[in-house]
């Protein structure tokens, strides 16, 4: 099969990372995964939800959106209709579950939460993934913000998390799914995966038709291998402090 840009099925879209990207933010950067463009920031607050006072541990808990003309026709803001949608909701919960899953709650000086916002200025498929790899980004600089201010020692993060999209376009197994080939793809899935490439989530669809173990298997390899590429990018825009970094896919 021909897939837009020439890659092969087992080549991700270039990615862009642009960190520090607001002022305020404690941390943020502007993750673009081909023409799909997320906006990340993680910011302290020193309140936490009712039901985790007095635990002495922290939280992190997150929020997604699309942005009206991130998407073809314009998308309505959800703040218009009263409550996020069922949509919204599901891929929210999934970026806090995939990043509290390597934060050490008890290491983040008190009970603290860390807000993530995730705000997709432009989507071309994988929002949700892209979402939870630039968000990994934008906690670390924030808890690295936190030490700098002396509220921790070291920082609670205990792994990396990344997150890529595979599924079975016309037959053939692919890496990262953008609109053209997600609205079409037989087998849609997402799978987050920490530093070590063990699983996190793994949400998989037979969108248009059943698939087999050996599918699963050979989908879920191909996950593998391109989560890991985002983790070795990931530590390598972290540990040399790289304000801009781009690599085609």
């Amino acid at each position: 099969m021909q897939r837009a840009g020439g890659r092969g099925t087992d080549q991700m879209r270039p990615v862009t990372i642009t960190r520090r990207y607001l002022r305020h933010a404690h941390g943020s950067c502007l993750f673009e995964l081909g023409d799909t463009k997320v906006l990340c920031a993680a910011t302290f607050a020193d309140t936490i939800a009712g039901w985790r006072r007095g635990s002495g541990l922290g939280w992190v808990t997150a929020e997604y959106s699309l942005l009206p003309a991130s998407t073809h026709t314009r998308t309505r803001r959800e703040v218009s209709q009263g409550a996020p949608g069922g949509r919204t909701h599901e891929i929210q919960r999934l970026i806090g579950r995939s990043l509290r899953s390597v934060v050490d709650m008890a290491g983040m000086g008190g009970e603290y939460t860390l807000n993530i916002d995730c705000d997709v200025i432009q989507a071309d498929g994988g929002t949700r993934t892209a979402a939870i790899t630039g968000a990994f980004i934008a906690m670390a600089d924030a808890f690295a913000t936190w030490k700098t201010a002396g509220r921790i020692s070291e920082s609670p993060a205990i792994d990396h998390v990344a997150a890529t999209s595979v599924g079975l376009v016309d037959g053939v197994m692919c890496l990262d799914l953008d609109y053209a080939e997600d609205s079409i793809a037989e087998v849609d899935m997402n799978v987050v995966c920490d530093g070590t490439g063990r699983f996190i989530e793994v949400q998989g669809t037979g969108e248009r038709t059943p698939f087999d173990r050996q599918r699963l298997d050979g989908l879920l390899d191909l996950a593998l291998a391109g989560s890991a590429r985002l983790v070795e990018i990931q530590r390598k825009v972290l540990a040399e402090d790289i304000e801009v970094f781009s690599e085609r896919g």
